[in-house]
């Protein structure tokens, strides 16, 4: 394919990005929340998602409970990781400044719907907090985990991005959209959540391949760690959060576990968060797709190997 063709067509894939993005575009207030409030008498995350039938020994509200926690800390996961996805494509935006507009307006948009998503995700705590008991920490701070992910190259952040972006539709099409019980405001909240996502996926997509293109061999080979680093960056703070939330549950629960049922509510909290925030993405067809390639076996081997770890403890 010559050069010239390759360009229009990616044009036109941005250009169709933004014609979306302009017919979806949905304001918090007006669309979103529309004056509701959350209901505490219903589950937040779907019961897929969260692995709470896992736990047979919680009765009904401590399984509501167990579910709200998760969706919980689901909207600060977001609005952490959209910290650093909305900084990296305004970054990369730079390189379509002279260029391409429609690219450069394609990642305008794209930032400026990351923006308002943190926006969302935050004004969900401060909605959620209230009708909680009080104790419960997110305990990862936005920026440090922005400047470290930043820090990395770009092929890696676009490659978490990515896979970031995949997940989260994922779980909306196969988890949430079908999901009659939950929480009618959080249920909402994800559908628009989704809706601009699914823009941004193609978008980032785009951008990292057109990354990848720039690279060589000895540069690509750099990225594949600094991704294998990220994923363990990752890991870390969904460990983090487990023990956190895990805590925070046995406390709050209103009876005593024993000491079974407490490593339990751990190893399943972070089976949850290993499959809600990696495992899904890294086997998620598209992303396998696009990372295979760009990689090459060797390259497929290193990465396999350590996923394999956080993979075999979710099944």
């Amino acid at each position: 394919m010559s050069h010239v063709s390759h360009h229009a067509i990616e044009t036109d894939r941005y250009a169709k990005c933004i014609e979306v993005s302009k017919r979806i575009r949905w304001d918090t207030d007006r669309d979103v929340i529309r004056g509701r409030s959350f209901d505490f008498g219903r589950p937040f995350l779907p019961d897929g998602l969260s692995k709470v039938a896992q736990l047979p020994f919680l009765g009904s509200d401590e399984k509501r409970l167990f579910s709200q926690l998760q969706g919980r800390t689901y909207a600060n996961m977001f609005a952490l990781v959209e910290r650093f996805i909305g900084a990296k494509a305004l970054e990369i935006s730079r390189g379509h400044w002279l260029g391409d507009q429609t690219a450069l307006e394609a990642l305008v948009r794209l930032t400026d719907e990351e923006l308002k998503h943190q926006e969302l995700f935050r004004r969900m705590e401060t909605m959620m907090a209230p009708g909680m008991p009080g104790g419960y920490r997110f305990a990862a701070q936005p920026n440090d985990v922005a400047q470290a992910v930043l820090s990395a190259s770009t092929w890696a952040v676009l490659a978490l991005t990515t896979d970031i972006e995949l997940f989260s539709q994922a779980h909306y099409r196969s988890s949430i959209e079908p999901e009659q019980q939950i929480d009618p405001l959080w249920k909402d909240v994800f559908l628009f959540h989704w809706k601009e996502e699914s823009q941004h996926a193609i978008v980032d997509e785009m951008e990292w391949l057109r990354e990848n293109e720039r690279l060589d061999a000895a540069q690509r080979d750099q990225a594949v760690s600094e991704l294998i680093g990220l994923v363990a960056a990752v890991d870390g703070i969904v460990q983090m959060q487990a023990r956190a939330d895990s805590d925070y549950f046995a406390q709050v629960a209103g009876r005593v576990f024993d000491a079974a049922q407490v490593q339990a509510i751990h190893a399943t909290l972070l089976r949850a968060y290993r499959w809600q925030y990696i495992v899904s993405g890294v086997q998620d067809p598209r992303f396998i797709e696009l990372l295979g390639s760009m990689i090459d076996a060797e390259q497929g081997a290193r990465i396999q190997a350590a996923l394999a770890p956080i993979v075999g403890a979710v099944h």
